[in-house]
């Protein structure tokens, strides 16, 4: 795994800054950008940096502040409470992730990021990980992506097949994302 100097250059021109620790570029824009780098557990000088996926697209950085500062961190995070399905699968989310960093190498805690396993702290990790893995992993990473995409950024920063898994009003439950009919029929009413 390694990061071409024109990708490199890229990064550093999104971050403002030259990154650390980057191992690959897990995921690109449909317009051909970086968009989701990994990163390695430490830093090249010993300092322990537990985010593997970081979101650099600027527009995707920008649409992850937008939504943390209209509530939805909040949103995700009471529903958790109230959704044993969706905390389940918020903490296999986690758990791929601290696999996933800890087969690169351990740094000795179950700390992810992004608030996994209990709470939704930061969507700029979450949206990341979603994007680096593909839609179905991370819940709320994948609603994130999902109102990215609603927000226009759908074929320019977000695939364009990504799916419509956007957050259930409040009081509702989730949509059906499973193409399946309902057998009561209770949803047609």
């Amino acid at each position: 795994m390694s990061i071409s100097e024109d990708d490199l250059a890229v990064v550093t021109a999104q971050l403002g800054r030259e990154p650390r620790g980057v191992i690959e570029v897990s995921y690109r824009t449909p317009d051909g950008l970086p968009a989701v780098i990994k990163t390695r557990p430490r830093l090249p000088d010993g300092t322990p940096f537990p985010t593997l996926y970081y979101l650099t697209d600027p527009r995707l950085t920008a649409e992850a502040s937008r939504q943390e500062s209209a509530g939805v961190m909040k949103e995700m995070t009471a529903r958790l409470a109230t959704d044993p399905q969706l905390a389940a699968d918020y903490r296999r989310a986690h758990e791929d992730y601290l696999a996933e960093r800890d087969a690169i190498e351990s740094l000795g805690t179950d700390f992810t990021g992004g608030g996994m396993p209990d709470r939704v702290k930061c969507l700029h990790v979450l949206i990341a990980h979603a994007l680096a893995k593909g839609p179905g992993l991370n819940p709320f990473g994948d609603e994130s992506v999902a109102l990215a995409a609603a927000a226009g950024l759908r074929g320019i920063a977000v695939p364009a097949d990504w799916p419509d898994r956007l957050p259930p009003a409040a009081g509702q439950s989730a949509p059906d994302t499973t193409g399946e009919a309902d057998p009561t029929g209770e949803a047609e009413q």
